[in-house]
């Protein structure tokens, strides 16, 4: 699974020149559920993957938060608030999952990923 996660990060390297930011964020958000949904399928890829997977998708949460944060973001405060309440919460589960482990408990990360990546390409 690394391979393929390398090969991503490579071409979203070069591409990245003629992929908005925003197609390149919905990019990795869905790369992320697609790496958590695949666990949930076949969880026994769970002790292998799961540590990787959770942690994959916190630092991308990370990085859109301090996008959020930046001063010189125009979005408005509003969503600001909501993106933010939001990390907390995937933040907070993320960590419940860690502590006990379920194959059920990762739909939710998904479905946000999913909704988040879905919006930002306008769908």
């Amino acid at each position: 699974m690394q391979h393929g996660f390398n090969a991503y990060a490579s071409a979203a390297r070069t591409s990245q020149a003629v992929v908005s930011p925003r197609e390149l964020e919905a990019s990795l958000l869905l790369k992320a559920a697609v790496r958590l949904q695949s666990i949930a399928d076949d969880w026994t890829l769970a002790e292998r993957d799961l540590e990787d997977a959770l942690g994959y998708n916190r630092k991308l949460w990370t990085l859109l938060v301090s996008a959020v944060v930046a001063e010189d973001n125009p979005l408005p405060v509003g969503i600001k608030t909501n993106i933010l309440g939001l990390a907390n919460f995937i933040f907070n589960q993320t960590f419940k999952i860690a502590a006990a482990p379920r194959p059920d408990s990762l739909g939710v990360l998904v479905s946000i990923n999913r909704d988040i990546a879905a919006g930002l390409r306008g769908r």
